[in-house]
């Protein structure tokens, strides 16, 4: 090979790269504290597509989206908010709280891992060490098998098809295989992650989590039970903050948030071999198949085809959103009504990436 085809040949490799991995030279920008100033830049600006912008405003609101918002290096790149407001009183706004559902798990197993970086807890060790034997209806042999990593990974064994598998009431928390041997999307187990934190660090979960993640990055939003489930509520600007704060491994403006690095990349990467796009209650893109709640069976291929490779997301019922593109240093948020008629409306977040890639590529 020649030395100039053999320049052209890294030329390529160079080009190819950097379609898929971030630019190191732009920094990112995070908005203040305590304050909504929060600095954009245009879709123009970046080159993007312009007129491809109006077709995907019209699939968000015409699938019941209530805010969208788009980061680009930290930056509201879009910001866009439809409908009224959960009381119906007003139109939705950046003021508007709404519930995070499933995509707030990722909340929790950020707090999880900040409580070991703290040294209150070891994610290896029996659940029951935290909340003392005889919270599930196993045998004290089998549920000794538990660990607080399983409950992050959805691998405790537990039967997810009782009458209601947000129950976290012992009666509820039937064996039906042992602990890392079976995946199912069970939210009793997940919820009481909140109860091993709160007997860990002896605090109020809430107030622990409000002095190690929310009130550090300026966020916004409260926990509220509804029957079972303990949801959080948020301005979207407050879920597009937890993003930024994701992209930037654990970091908020120089500040390191979270310093165990070997837990960070374990939340966002695959946690078991059962359903390889799982994370610690994250969900992972681009990997060879997935599972799905309420389900046993393996799907080959990515959740998102259409969506980047790098993806990782916090995922909710009614089609709550916060993902986290590093390769694009992007964070993507949607909150709004349910747009499907699945647990975790993985489609349509495809949907919104055949929307936005004619925009953004």
């Amino acid at each position: 090979m020649n030395r100039i085809s053999l320049s052209v040949l890294i030329f390529l490799l160079l080009q190819s790269c950097s379609k898929n991995e971030p630019a190191e030279n732009v920094s990112l920008y995070f908005p203040p504290k305590g304050t909504d100033t929060w600095e954009t830049v245009s879709p123009a600006s970046l080159g993007w597509n312009t007129s491809e912008i109006p077709a995907l405003l019209d699939l968000l609101e015409n699938n019941g989206t209530r805010a969208f918002i788009l980061l680009k290096d930290g930056k509201i790149v879009m910001e866009e908010y439809f409908g009224n407001n959960l009381a119906g009183t007003a139109p939705f706004s950046k003021s508007a709280l709404w519930y995070w559902a499933s995509a707030g798990k990722t909340l929790t197993s950020f707090t999880v891992g900040k409580a070991q970086e703290d040294g209150f807890i070891n994610i290896n060790d029996k659940t029951s060490d935290y909340l003392g034997e005889g919270w599930t209806s196993l045998t004290s042999q089998k549920e000794a098998l538990i660990t607080v990593r399983h409950q992050l990974t959805m691998t405790t064994g537990l039967d997810d098809d009782v009458a209601d598998n947000h129950s976290f009431l012992p009666e509820d928390l039937i064996y039906k295989a042992d602990a890392g041997t079976r995946w199912a999307y069970h939210n009793g187990p997940y919820t009481l992650l909140e109860s091993v934190v709160k007997n860990a660090v002896s605090m109020k979960f809430e107030s622990y989590f409000n002095s190690v993640l929310r009130d550090k990055t300026g966020m916004d939003g409260t926990w509220i039970w509804t029957d079972n489930d303990h949801v959080y509520y948020s301005t979207a600007r407050s879920m597009a903050r937890f993003g930024l704060l994701m992209l930037n491994n654990g970091k908020w403006d120089g500040e390191e948030i979270m310093t165990d690095s070997d837990y960070f990349n374990e939340m966002i990467s695959a946690s078991q071999n059962l359903n390889k796009s799982y994370g610690y209650l994250f969900w992972l893109n681009g990997k060879e198949s997935f599972m799905m709640p309420e389900s046993q069976l393996v799907f080959p291929g990515s959740t998102s085809p259409d969506a980047p490779d790098d993806m990782y997301s916090g995922l909710g019922k009614n089609g709550q959103y916060v993902s986290i593109i590093p390769s694009e240093k992007m964070v993507l948020i949607r909150m709004g009504e349910d747009p499907s008629s699945v647990p975790v409306p993985f489609l349509f977040l495809n949907e919104i990436w055949k929307k936005l890639n004619p925009i953004i590529k």
